[in-house]
């Protein structure tokens, strides 16, 4: 049920939020964003339950959803998409919240704590995809869009069976459903995953291989950047991450928890998005965090 809803405005961009359960609800949770092949529904399976014990808000980030479509690499920079977090902060009377992420999302969260830590209670990253360590070899050598430099990802061979090499905004641009179908295959290893990869190619399907290309072409922080925000975090930082993730490897979750002082909750035999394939274990560890990071900040 959502009890409030509204947009922001950032450099011509809208972005629409919504507010789940009761201000008594403390604390805040705020559910970021991921990349823009995906809205905001992909927590359905965390924000009613959530919104039992906690308010909760969670917005569509630039690209999809209720919010603006533009195809400028700008709106998608990351400096850019921690303001809107921000924004949406404000926008909904929210003076901390315990961030929670997934994937891409994580850059955003971890910049968020480290530059705006007032804001901040703790964070809670899950299939951290960031360039803390090397992605996996197979996406390299296909051409992973994130591990290679732009001027050499044209030069790879293509081949449109070729797994990875679909990775690639030509191949969106005449094959964009084909290519929600791998990548959401490959984001759900676990078996008998049919519907929450056609749930995700259904939302994907709500923007365009325009949107996604331009979100692709926003130039992503340096792994010397990353580093500092991790080191200048002062909140709790747990991270959660599927050993058998496909999309982005373990041992980003394990250099995040490491250079922050965190923990790492590894789900075995888990894919990319363990929030849709074991949403209890994940519900039940985000409320258990969030119940003990606002207890620590009560004074006696």
């Amino acid at each position: 049920m959502t009890n409030a809803q509204g947009q922001i405005r950032r450099d011509g961009v809208e972005i629409h939020y919504e507010v789940h359960g009761s201000a008594d609800g403390q604390p805040t949770i705020l559910l970021l964003p991921t990349w823009t092949i995906v809205h905001s529904r992909f927590w359905k399976l965390q924000t009613r339950y959530l919104a039992r014990h906690h308010r909760v808000v969670t917005y569509d980030g630039p690209g999809n959803g209720g919010s603006s479509r533009p195809t400028s690499p700008t709106a998608y920079g990351h400096d850019r998409q921690v303001g809107y977090a921000l924004d949406v902060l404000d926008a909904t009377g929210t003076e901390r919240a315990v961030v929670v992420a997934l994937s891409k999302g994580a850059l955003w969260a971890l910049q968020l704590a480290a530059e705006h830590g007032d804001r901040v209670l703790g964070s809670v990253l899950i299939g951290a995809s960031v360039p803390l360590t090397d992605g996996h070899a197979q996406r390299a050598a296909k051409g992973d869009a994130f591990a290679l430099p732009p001027s050499v990802v044209p030069l790879i061979a293509r081949d449109p069976m070729e797994h990875w090499a679909k990775y690639d905004p030509g191949y969106w641009a005449e094959h964009y459903e084909d290519f929600l179908w791998f990548f959401f295959g490959m984001c759900f290893p676990e078996g008998h995953s049919t519907k929450p990869i056609e749930d995700c190619v259904r939302w994907g399907l709500e923007t365009t291989a325009e949107v996604l290309a331009a979100d692709a072409a926003a130039p992503g922080p340096a792994r010397e950047t990353v580093e500092g925000w991790c080191a200048a975090i002062a909140s709790p930082v747990v991270t959660i991450h599927g050993d058998r993730d496909l999309i982005s490897p373990l041992s980003r979750a394990e250099r995040i928890a490491e250079l922050t002082g965190g923990r790492c909750v590894v789900i075995r035999g888990g894919g990319h998005i363990p929030l849709a394939r074991d949403p209890v274990r994940v519900n039940l560890l985000l409320h258990e965090l969030a119940q003990a990071w606002r207890a620590d900040t009560v004074c006696p």
